[in-house]
């Protein structure tokens, strides 16, 4: 994910959140003031979350690993796929729509690259897996690729990007969602594609830039809940009718769609990097929108590169770093606090969160305090 406001408008995800936040029947904005006074501990939402989805049946190595990817996202800041979505995956495990056990078949193995079917396991935890095999074979050939099919949501993008590029390793996450379609291809109005984001986590000589970033302009998560709170978006980034652009959230309801990266004006940029999405994540795993799946779900390619096996680690690091530098001492936008590096906000976020503790979206508490109690669960302590 950007560091966009509010929230996000990318999106981490390979389609629309079902929900966002609102299972407890607590309206965000009446929910507000106290949300704002509440703060968690990271490491008991983490306790919590996996507890949650081990009580619906998920094995805990597996609820410790999606636990752990949803917390991330809240810390971050991209609330929209943290802790809100925890209440929509433990009805996909009470469902059978989420696979908790087992682990994905391996379709294809032949030296950097593999290729996987998932099964409809957990997405976090198959897209992690699938990080590590990619990093393993990136030290063996350069780059790793592992392409993924049949996996269940796979949460917030930027939560895999951060350690693997704190090893060193260039990391690339893209993904897509076959099952559904909400974003109109450049020229048309009816919906296709999804919002298809492209994440990169890129080593650099302090904190990695981090990066996260749909094809799309916005998000159907961020429209839901733009929606929920009887708010326009902060722009028009739905198309409807006849073509007319729109800031109405109730646009998507009426058959409209989101609009490609770049809109009316540019959108024909982000269609094109939607279609190479679905080709990496879809293509590649050779199971997509041709198939005609259902179910909340992901295609997924993650690349690692070992930029050691290239050039060498450190010639990689010093064009990063003069890159980054000469960014960041580019003369600013008058009244402006200059350029900031992709992720930085994002990790500000995540630093002040674990010091502070994790102050969670207005309605998201509630609807934690909801599931804990229909799970028969202590909630999450305040701190």
């Amino acid at each position: 994910m950007n560091d966009r406001t509010p929230d996000s408008a990318s999106g981490p995800t390979s389609g629309a959140p079902r929900a966002q936040g609102g299972r407890s029947g607590c309206r965000p904005a009446r929910c507000a003031d106290a949300a704002a006074r509440e703060r968690f501990d990271a490491q008991e939402l983490r306790g919590f979350a996996a507890g949650a989805l081990a009580a619906a049946g998920m094995p805990q190595d597996k609820a410790a690993v999606v636990a752990g990817g949803l917390v991330e996202a809240d810390l971050y800041g991209h609330s929209t796929h943290g802790l809100a979505l925890l209440a929509d995956y433990v009805a996909e495990i009470e469902s059978g729509e989420m696979v908790v056990d087992g682990k994905p078949d391996v379709l294809a193995s032949h030296g950097a690259s593999a290729c996987w079917d998932a099964r409809r396991l957990p997405g976090i935890w198959v897209t992690a897996r699938a990080v590590d095999e990619a990093c393993g074979r990136a030290d063996t050939f350069g780059l790793g690729a592992v392409a993924i099919r049949r996996s269940h949501h796979i949460g917030c993008l930027a939560s895999f990007l951060e350690a693997p590029a704190r090893r060193g390793y260039l990391l690339l996450v893209l993904c897509s969602d076959p099952s559904d379609a909400l974003v109109a291809p450049f020229g048309g109005t009816s919906p296709v594609m999804t919002p298809n984001p492209v994440a990169a986590g890129i080593p650099s000589g302090g904190d990695p830039i981090l990066m996260d970033l749909s094809t799309s302009i916005t998000t159907a998560g961020l429209t839901t809940r733009m929606r929920a709170r009887g708010d326009r978006l902060p722009g028009r980034w739905l198309v409807e009718g006849r073509g007319e652009a729109t800031d109405d959230p109730e646009a998507l309801d009426r058959g409209g769609a989101l609009l490609p990266l770049g809109g009316l004006d540019h959108g024909h940029k982000g269609f094109a990097l939607g279609l190479l999405v679905e080709a990496l994540s879809q293509g590649l795993a050779g199971f997509g929108r041709a198939d005609v799946p259902s179910g909340w779900g992901a295609s997924v390619l993650v690349l690692a590169f070992a930029p050691s096996m290239f050039a060498g680690a450190e010639p990689f690091a010093r064009q990063v770093d003069w890159l980054a530098d000469a960014c960041l001492a580019s003369r600013p936008v008058d009244g402006s606090r200059g350029v900031r590096l992709p992720g930085r906000l994002a990790l500000e976020r995540k630093a002040a969160a674990l010091r502070d503790g994790v102050e969670l979206y207005p309605g998201i508490a509630q609807a934690l305090r909801a599931l804990a109690e229909r799970l028969g669960r202590l909630p999450p302590p305040t701190r």
